[in-house]
């Protein structure tokens, strides 16, 4: 497809393939950002980089391989039944345990090889601005000669943005099914660039929450930690798959498609340094938020007891004038009893002995809590 037409090459070819679209009556398609809620998205035909024909289901797909000598079949499918995978696995031979995994999913990126076919799981990623998350999906490819089957369980990678891009470079789609495999590592690596800019914006938000004391910023770095350790087992393990892929012994006979392979690995390898990072850089400010919460509540502690000094302070200065005043309080109380038989009441110098009696409790109470600080 160019320019958004379809390729008529010239020739016998051309003619061939207004014929076979004639008979089967299909319109050509792309596989939509927004598939819908399973099944089939997109199946498609090419012959020497060309979308020769769009079937609308898998027999029709299958009937076109067997009709064409040298075509390619690409079928996308968004989280499929067990029949449609069934229906594949028994076209294409695709092993049980490959087809299991396609099924169930929840698998780590890796690469297998079941005779000629390559069974390939992809973990893409996608960064939700309004949430600030980061959203993991999983891709699996199965890769033989003459097919490329792609299983989504999630929204990412975008793979209609992938066949426009191929169909529009029918050189590099005519190099056969290892050309999908490539511009779909490249397409999930380069959505990874994303998110590591959405991280590292959200780390630079956290620093400023931490020294400012934001109260809820260690549920914050948990959070952030927990994404990025899930970044590190999508990315990581992809190294692996593509230093397979791009090695000596892939299998491969293409040599350009390895050097693109490469170029994706030294892509990848810039991000999983970049998040091993990220990783190092949470523990430090971890460390850092856990320290400064120890002096804040240090503080709050000094605070407190030196609140708690000031008010015993208080406490002992209330105290000693308490007792001091009792002193004479006590002493006027016992001589105000009413009493016929008390010495005193008839005693010449009784008030003023009561009064001396009053000053000297007082001055020595006075005198005792003074020495010990409490006045």
């Amino acid at each position: 497809m160019v320019g958004g037409r379809r390729f008529r090459p010239g020739g016998g070819f051309g003619r061939q393939l207004d014929e076979y679209e004639t008979r089967v009556g299909v319109p050509p398609s792309t596989e939509s950002p927004n598939p819908p809620a399973s099944g089939l998205v997109d199946s498609a035909v090419y012959i020497r980089g060309h979308r020769f024909a769009s079937p609308s289901g898998l027999a029709e797909t299958y009937r076109c391989l067997q009709e064409q000598d040298g075509a390619m079949a690409w079928i996308g499918l968004y989280r499929p039944d067990i029949e449609q995978i069934t229906s594949l696995a028994r076209e294409f031979r695709l092993h049980d345990l490959a087809v299991e995994d396609a099924i169930n999913a929840h698998q780590r990126p890796k690469l297998e090889r079941y005779g000629e076919t390559l069974f390939v799981v992809l973990r893409a990623a996608r960064y939700d601005d309004l949430r600030e998350e980061v959203e993991f999906s999983e891709l699996h490819l199965f890769i033989g000669p003459g097919f490329v089957v792609t299983v989504r369980h999630g929204e990412a990678p975008d793979l209609a943005a992938v066949r426009r891009r191929l169909e529009t470079e029918a050189q590099m789609l005519a190099r056969g099914p290892e050309s999908v495999l490539y511009a779909i590592l490249d397409q999930v690596v380069d959505g990874y660039a994303p998110v590591v800019a959405g991280l590292e914006n959200d780390i630079d938000e956290i620093e400023t929450e931490v020294f400012g004391g934001d109260p809820n910023a260690s549920r914050r770095i948990y959070g952030l930690s927990r994404e990025v350790i899930q970044f590190q087992r999508a990315a990581r393990p992809l190294l692996t798959v593509l230093d397979a892929l791009a090695g000596a012994g892939s299998g491969s006979k293409d040599e350009e498609l390895r050097r693109y392979l490469r170029d994706v690995t030294d892509h990848l390898t810039q991000v999983v340094e970049r998040v091993d990072g990220f990783r190092h850089l949470l523990q430090n400010i971890l460390t850092v938020n856990a320290t400064l919460v120890s002096q804040q509540q240090n503080e709050e502690m000094r605070s407190l007891t030196a609140a708690s000094y000031a008010q015993n302070e208080e406490l002992k200065k209330v105290s000693s004038w308490a007792a001091i005043l009792f002193a004479p309080t006590l002493i006027g109380t016992v001589y105000g009893m009413n009493f016929v038989h008390m010495p005193e009441l008839n005693w010449r110098f009784g008030y003023l002995f009561a009064l001396l009696l009053m000053l000297l409790v007082c001055g020595t109470l006075y005198l005792i809590f003074k020495r010990r600080g409490w006045l």
